[in-house]
């Protein structure tokens, strides 16, 4: 037996656990991401301290300067490390924990491993209430933490010091099963953190988590490869989970055997590089005209790894009715969707299963390879340059940065209009270069999970594209990436307001209003000057190296600059408008915004036309 604080016991519980996948072995948890407070400082605060200095047990820490954006820090680090290993968060007890709320919800619907170790009130009550605590009359056990409860795969609060056991071992399961993964709370009151126990040595032992690559089953199998051959127009649609499983070798095989088009879903984009001759581009709402042409007209979608939500499925207008769906993903939950031939089984055992099983089966669809070439032509006009004095569009950044990295570059966006252009637009060059957040789609994200990339793929150059919204939500992990030496690139587009949400606003109906960022007018609306706010100068004081770009040979220069640059660096831009100068396509296919169904006014009266004309292409696949 070892006696031992809870939280001593659990940082070094923590160092002993690992995960295999494929004969390669990682620690689980490899780091702690934590601001301190009176509800963890005198519990996990020391231990981080106990054992930073022993080999086996030490715990590497990162000091944040936001809760939220810890999680995102570590939601960041465990994408780039495809799910094999994560970080943990720590916070105090009140706003620090209930700060983490946001990154845990984003963690959890990406299907991305955190442990969230939010301080607690008193588990014995000496006082009650005490600072910060939430007092609820009908329950005396209700915490602020119950917060995490619906965003967590899994939550327990340790309210006596054995009670750590199962619930420790209970998160690591979580943590490193493919299916369950995503936030894992454990909250710990303060006075149990700092409590002692006699612990059995069994507790501290190394454990290997094996990350299952389950096979799919035969009957399963045999039914989709019907499918398969049965189809005239199939079509691909991959999604995150072939990144995760490691599956791009498998699918590209399989995609070229079969001769079969493959659209990616903002999460699967990039498992084939744009240049494949198989690769179609993005799919959905934001994604290309070659990729929706092609959904529009297949007989047999094949999703691979992916949640279809409703910018994939263009809010169920996308595919035509009557089609039939193969669904490749080792949630069964996924695997079901939209009356699909299910085929649960991991990405890269599933793939590999259906190459052998077609046996040289080729369809004949060859249809693709015309319209790619064209939407390229698209891409090139957009990012074309008639001026390299005149001040970039959002779409001729993208084509200066395009000529400026290699597969080694990665590009991390969360939320905004770039989300739209990336998907279109970007030519991804490796598996890994494409990192857009759309599951939640959470501004602040961009800044720290490149804090969190970057530890995960150290020596990468790493770009966090941040329009100004997204860098006034959230730019206070600058210190941090300065602090820790991270060289950063943080390209700022500066155009004055919420520009995404803006045009959304005109095209209901709601007339871009509330998403400008200038003064009041007379009337009392935001249509005056622009705000007087230098973005650069704040970066520059958080602590960043800041480029200025005013025209287009200027960001060429300042971009070049960047990524050479062995500090975190900012280049800040104010982009033009699209509707003067080239900007990327439109949409190319329908999300469903509803509008107002009544109004006086002109603009929403003719949304509604529009919504009422697209709404009628619904379908319900069964």
């Amino acid at each position: 037996m070892t006696r031992l604080t809870v939280a001593q016991a659990l940082v070094r519980f923590l160092a002993v656990q690992y995960t295999e996948r494929d004969g390669m072995r990682q620690r689980l948890v490899s780091a702690t991401w934590g601001i301190f407070g009176h509800g963890n400082v005198a519990g996990i605060g020391q231990a981080l301290v106990e054992y930073a200095d022993d080999a086996t047990h030490a715990m590497p820490y990162h000091q944040g300067r936001n809760e939220q954006a810890m999680v995102h820090a570590a939601v960041g680090y465990a994408r780039q490390s495809n799910r094999l290993s994560a970080h943990a968060v720590t916070t105090s007890i009140g706003p620090g924990a209930t700060n983490l709320v946001t990154g845990a919800a984003l963690a959890t619907i990406n299907h991305l491993p955190v442990l969230l170790l939010p301080g607690d009130t008193f588990a014995t009550r000496p006082a009650d209430p005490v600072l910060q605590q939430l007092e609820v009359p009908y329950a005396g056990d209700v915490s602020v933490n119950d917060c995490l409860r619906p965003v967590s795969r899994y939550f327990d609060r340790i309210t006596r010091p054995e009670a750590l056991i199962p619930a420790a071992l209970a998160a690591m399961r979580v943590l490193a099963d493919p299916v369950e993964t995503g936030a894992v709370t454990l909250a710990l009151p303060q006075d149990v953190q700092a409590e002692a126990y006699d612990w059995p040595e069994e507790f501290f032992r190394e454990r290997t988590w094996t990350v299952r690559r389950q096979r799919p089953d035969t009957g399963e199998l045999d039914a989709a490869v019907r499918a398969i051959r049965a189809s005239v127009r199939p079509l691909i649609v991959a999604g995150g989970g072939v990144k995760y499983s490691g599956a791009e070798d498998a699918l590209r095989t399989l995609a070229e055997r079969a001769r079969i088009p493959v659209a990616s879903t903002q999460a699967g984009k990039g498992v084939l590089p744009y240049d494949h001759s198989c690769d179609v581009g993005g799919i959905g709402h934001t994604g290309t005209a070659t990729a929706d042409a092609l959904a529009a007209a297949s007989d047999l979608v094949i999703g691979v790894g992916t949640r279809y939500t409703d910018f994939t499925t263009a809010s169920g207008t996308l595919f035509p009715e009557g089609v039939r769906f193969v669904n490749l993903n080792i949630a069964g939950f996924d695997a079901h969707k939209l009356g699909a031939l299910p085929l649960v089984a991991d990405a890269r055992e599933g793939l590999t299963a259906l190459t052998e099983a077609l046996d040289g089966h080729r369809t004949d669809n060859l249809s693709w390879t015309f319209s790619k070439d064209a939407w390229q032509e698209r891409v090139d006009a957009a990012y074309a340059v008639r001026d390299e004095d005149a001040r970039p569009t959002q779409s001729q950044l993208l084509g200066v940065l395009d000529t400026l990295v290699d597969e080694d570059d990665i590009l991390i966006n969360a939320a905004g209009s770039l989300p739209g252009d990336l998907h279109k637009l970007w030519r991804t060059r490796s598996s890994d270069q494409y990192h857009v957040e759309y599951g939640y789609s959470c501004m602040g994200y961009e800044i720290p999970a490149a804090i969190g990339v970057a530890l995960a793929a150290p020596g990468r150059p790493v770009w966090a594209l941040v329009g100004d919204g997204t860098y006034l939500m959230n730019p206070t992990e600058i210190v941090t990436a300065v602090q820790e030496g991270l060289p950063l690139k943080v390209v700022i587009l500066q155009n004055h307001g919420y520009a995404s949400i803006g045009g959304l606003s005109e095209s209901v109906g709601a007339e871009r209003y509330g998403t400008a960022y200038r003064f009041r007018a007379a009337d009392g609306s935001f249509t005056g000057a622009p705000l007087p706010v230098d973005l650069a100068a704040n970066a520059a004081s958080l602590g960043m190296r800041v480029l200025t770009a005013r025209t287009v040979r200027d960001l060429r220069e300042a971009l070049a600059e960047a990524r050479t640059s062995t500090v975190p660096t900012c280049v800040y831009v104010e982009t033009e408008t699209a509707d003067t100068v080239s900007g990327a396509p439109p949409a190319q296919a329908w999300w469903d915004v509803p509008v107002a169904e009544t109004s006086t006014r002109a603009s929403a009266v003719k949304a509604r036309e529009e919504y009422d004309r697209h709404v009628t292409a619904r379908r319900r696949h069964l």
